[in-house]
């Protein structure tokens, strides 16, 4: 692989992974786009990781707060606010597990990753978040967060699984829904991200170990530093920007994306 290729890879992972736009759609169509071959389970576990290791650094505080509240909860304090929060975050990521094993057993996953199915998803769900961004209230705030909330979040995010629909965005739009404020909206859903993103991170590298070719490690190291540059950006521009705008600019870009997709689709 080319470094080029690598670095495309790498930063549009970064950029996508925590913006509203889907990253699962954009990795499947890099390669399309660039006329290359596909870039690999390694390769995309490398990415995965280089992500997870911005929002691990860009929510530290609140990464120190989950490990705590689950110290709390194996000795058996479990309504202290740390306990509360990592709770709330395994019951939220449990739709997700779940939908991605069946998916998985039922070979689903490839099936999914098809250019009119992206497109369908980006412009479908681009136009959702619009419709919740636009109308949801604005009075909640990231501590209102509850046991519903997480179930409803969580729910929303398993859909996330179809390449295109963006699982920062389909949470936000949950949150959005449920009168979340934009900012902290967006933190709930990146916060929700952590342990999905470990749970897929582990199955890819299980996907990825039975076939390793272990001369790709070089090209995974790379491809993990950058994606976790460009991740970390990606989140603090986007929730700098939520502060003052709307996600009117994302919605506008999987439109036209959507779009041009469903136009190669079926053209």
């Amino acid at each position: 692989m080319t470094l080029f290729q690598l670095a495309i890879i790498a930063i549009v992972q970064g950029i996508t992974e925590f913006l509203p736009v889907s990253s699962s759609g954009h990795l499947v169509l890099v390669p399309m786009v660039l006329g290359v071959p596909d870039q690999g389970l390694a390769i995309d576990v490398a990415v995965h990781v280089g992500t997870l290791g911005a929002v691990l650094l860009f929510f530290r505080g609140e990464v120190a707060a989950v490990v705590r509240g689950m110290g709390h909860i194996l000795s058996g304090r479990v309504s202290t606010p740390e306990a509360r929060l990592a709770l709330l975050l395994a019951v939220a990521t449990v739709p997700v597990v779940v939908a991605g094993a069946f998916l998985k057993i039922a070979g689903l996953t490839e099936a999914l990753r098809s250019v009119a199915v992206i497109g369908w998803a980006m412009l479908g769900f681009g136009l959702f978040l619009y419709w919740a961004d636009q109308g949801g209230a604005q009075e909640r705030v990231e501590s209102d967060w509850n046991l519903r909330d997480a179930v409803v979040m969580g729910l929303w995010q398993a859909v996330a699984l179809i390449p295109g629909t963006s699982r920062s965005g389909i949470t936000i739009t949950a949150s959005r829904l449920l009168g979340y404020r934009r900012e902290d909206g967006a933190r709930i859903a990146m916060l929700m991200s952590i342990p999905t993103v470990i749970a897929s991170g582990v199955l890819l590298a299980g996907d990825a170990a039975a076939n390793a070719d272990w001369s790709l490690l070089r090209d995974a190291a790379i491809g993990a530093v950058l994606a976790f540059g460009a991740a970390y950006l990606a989140l603090a521009l986007m929730l700098r920007l939520l502060r003052s705008h709307s996600y009117t600019p994302y919605v506008v870009y999987r439109v036209v994306l959507g779009l041009v997709l469903l136009a190669i689709a079926y053209g």
